[in-house]
């Protein structure tokens, strides 16, 4: 496997956490669970940030239960995804990022770093835009001010930072648990028809029939499984000081494999949960057009009968704004580092990617108002979209390469599998673009 890397001398990837938590070294299945949770619920984040709340509510809202199986299988994309990017992390001791960066020439890795960074802007962009409206919609803060505020984002961050990686993961795992407990007193109080739910988890062929049904569809998908997930988790998983051996790496990637499943389940939860709140509220009750999270907001009081539900619902929001924030951070230095190998201060690294998102942000608003802010959420969740597959591929085809991986290469029935996958993704992000570009 060595002779498969261009260098033997690599740095580690996110050097200062590297190898910092310490793990079970014997049997006991519990134990050695406990050390290894962490990393994907911090990877779940970015499946449920504020870019996929619009398509989750369009989703409910126009079309029921229907797409209730879109999600499910995005969901089960994402698992297999996400394993295949841990599984490479550990035995190679490689993120995602690093592995491009020696497998391809220089002006490819280039390339492709310009393309993550483009998508961690745009992913930003969308923590921004859902922070400032979990701000106005809560205290009033104008959307503008809201944006500005988030800059303050960049030094909590860096305060959290300092503490520990394992503070990140708690601080992470506790907003996850505040968005799910929202979420289901929600549910609760929108009393869905549990055999339309479980209907809807089968795929209909009204899906492809209807090009409206198709077109909200793909675009779940494509907010669903996002590139800089897969250089997060290729990273993150290396905090864990498991020895390098086969039986070690073996162990750390069942028990990765475990936490990211566990927490990716959790991530198909809430991203259900918000279509089927909005199916169970708003199309059952006649209102097939509440799109925007604001509409969902104002809405969700009157028609579920509760004071606190729209509350709530604000609270979810700026919690996800929140931890997909904290998230975006760290992809950000890992690709930086990856694939050209720059280190800059993590507050510096922060403040230009946190920047680079609030400028087209604030202009926007300042010069056409708030009625643009959902169709700034949509362009970033195409931007996504664009570079999703220059993510996916290279780690395809580095986790099925014998040569890189050893005994931990893909099996003949994974490798097919992730190319379908992969095909899939292409395929439909391909054609939401022809379809937003007006060409399909």
């Amino acid at each position: 496997m060595s002779n498969a890397w261009r260098s033997e001398g690599k740095t580690r990837s996110l050097s200062e956490v590297y190898g910092s938590i310490p793990i079970h070294s014997g049997p006991g299945f519990w134990k050695n669970l406990r050390a290894f949770i962490g990393p994907g619920f911090m990877v779940a984040v970015g499946y449920m940030d504020p870019g996929n709340w619009a398509t989750d509510l369009a989703g409910g809202s126009q079309f029921g239960y229907t797409l209730l199986s879109v999600i499910f299988i995005s969901s089960l994309f994402a698992i297999v995804l996400q394993h295949l990017a841990l599984k490479l992390g550990v035995s190679t001791g490689r993120d995602l990022a690093q592995a491009c960066g020696e497998a391809f020439s220089k002006p490819v890795a280039i390339f492709l770093w310009i393309l993550c960074e483009l998508a961690i802007v745009a992913c930003d962009l969308a923590e921004v835009i859902g922070s400032a409206l979990a701000l106005n919609l809560l205290f009033d803060i104008p959307i503008l001010y809201g944006i500005l505020i988030t800059i303050l984002d960049v030094f909590l961050i860096l305060y959290f930072q300092h503490r520990g990686f394992r503070v990140l993961e708690s601080i992470v795992m506790s907003l996850l648990a505040v968005i799910s407990l929202c979420f289901g007193y929600e549910l609760l109080l929108s009393q869905p028809d549990i055999g339309s739910v479980m209907k809807g988890l089968v795929p209909q062929a009204s899906i492809f029939q209807d090009s409206s049904q198709l077109y909200v569809a793909i675009g779940i998908l494509g907010a669903t499984v996002m590139p800089h997930n897969l250089y997060l988790h290729s990273s993150i998983v290396q905090t864990r000081a498991f020895a390098h051996t086969e039986s070690d790496k073996t162990k750390a990637i069942k028990f990765a494999t475990i936490d990211s499943t566990l927490s990716l389940g959790l991530a198909f939860f809430i991203n259900a949960g918000i279509l089927i709140l909005a199916a169970s509220a708003f199309h059952i009750n006649g209102m097939p057009h509440v799109a925007d999270i604001r509409d969902a907001y104002q809405l969700l009081d009157p028609v579920l009968g509760s004071k606190w539900a729209s509350a709530l619902f604000a609270i979810a929001l700026l919690a996800s704004g929140q931890n997909a924030t904290l998230t975006g951070t760290l992809a950000g230095q890992i690709v930086m580092e990856g694939f050209i190998d720059l280190k800059l201060a993590p507050w510096l690294r922060r403040l230009i990617t946190r920047m680079l998102a609030i400028l087209p942000a604030f202009f926007i608003t300042w010069i056409w108002g708030d009625g643009k802010i959902g169709e700034l959420l949509v362009f970033s969740q195409v931007i996504l979209s664009m570079q999703l597959s220059f993510a996916v591929i290279p780690l395809v085809w580095f986790t099925s390469d014998k040569a890189k991986m050893g005994k931990f290469v893909n099996p003949v029935w994974l490798t097919t599998l992730s190319w379908i996958i992969s095909a899939v993704i292409l395929s439909l992000n391909v054609y939401l673009l022809l379809q937003i570009f007006g060409l399909a």
